[in-house]
């Protein structure tokens, strides 16, 4: 009795067996062999995915150092100007270098304040609303600066699956080629374009998850960092406002 009949396996199992390929030799089943294995459009899907992949990372990073640079920015312009510090003394500090953020709006706000005053504004309706259009202007190319490049990654979260996917349809194509070329179901000659195929399939994900996950959280930031602008941009517009009033009184007083 051979090890053949002990373990229960017939003769027409094993010749089934190497007729479909299980039985053959290994094939190189590596990522790197799947990529130089794979056709020149199934390459060049994973070539763009594994490049979106890197610059959808890139962007990730840079916004996440700029928004923590900004919150510090932030922190730092409001402790300053309601530590009781002169508006003049802190205009003077801010308007000889570029200021972003918070600062970036009370600059324009007291540029166009002095500005007004030096020509002899007459109309504090007037006034008041060019310091509000003023802010309005810088508080839009803030919002800019914060959310520039995210749209890239939302492209990258919503697309890359299906390049991905048109990736795949290809390798199986392919499959389905070599098969009628070779008249055969042998697992060598179908198995290489599956793997291909299911290789563009995992890099479009790859793209894709991180993509949508950091637009999400970057984009949820971006909100926040703006809200808190917008709500310094209003209460520095009201304590202009009072200043207003007071100067035409006294000018209305004279």
């Amino acid at each position: 009795m051979d090890l053949m009949s002990i373990i229960g396996v017939t003769p027409a199992f094993a010749q089934g067996v190497e007729t479909s390929g299980l039985g053959g030799p290994a094939h190189a089943v590596g990522l790197m062999d799947l990529f130089w294995q794979a056709g020149f459009v199934v390459k060049a899907v994973m070539i763009g995915l594994l490049l979106a992949s890197v610059w959808s990372w890139a962007i990730i990073l840079n916004k996440w150092l700029l928004f923590a640079r900004t919150r510090r920015q932030l922190d730092r312009f409001e402790k300053v100007f309601w530590s009781g510090k002169s508006l003049e003394e802190l205009y003077r500090s801010l308007s000889d270098r570029t200021p972003t953020g918070m600062g970036a709006l009370f600059v324009s706000a007291m540029r166009e304040w002095k500005k007004s005053f030096e020509r002899g504004a007459s109309s504090p309706i007037g006034l008041q609303m060019r310091i509000e259009k003023a802010m309005d202007v810088s508080l839009a190319r803030e919002t800019q600066r914060l959310e520039s490049q995210l749209m890239f990654l939302a492209t990258v979260g919503s697309s890359a699956p299906f390049i991905g996917l048109f990736g795949t349809v290809i390798g199986i194509m392919t499959s389905f080629q070599a098969i009628a070329g070779s008249q055969s179901t042998n697992l060598a000659v179908v198995a290489p374009g599956i793997a291909e195929a299911l290789l563009a399939t995992a890099l479009g994900l790859l793209a894709a998850i991180p993509a949508v996950i950091a637009y999400n959280k970057l984009s949820s930031d971006a909100a926040k960092i703006t809200g808190r602008m917008e709500g310094f941009a209003d209460e520095f517009s009201a304590i202009l406002s009072r200043q207003i009033d007071e100067k035409s009184r006294l000018q209305a007083a004279q």
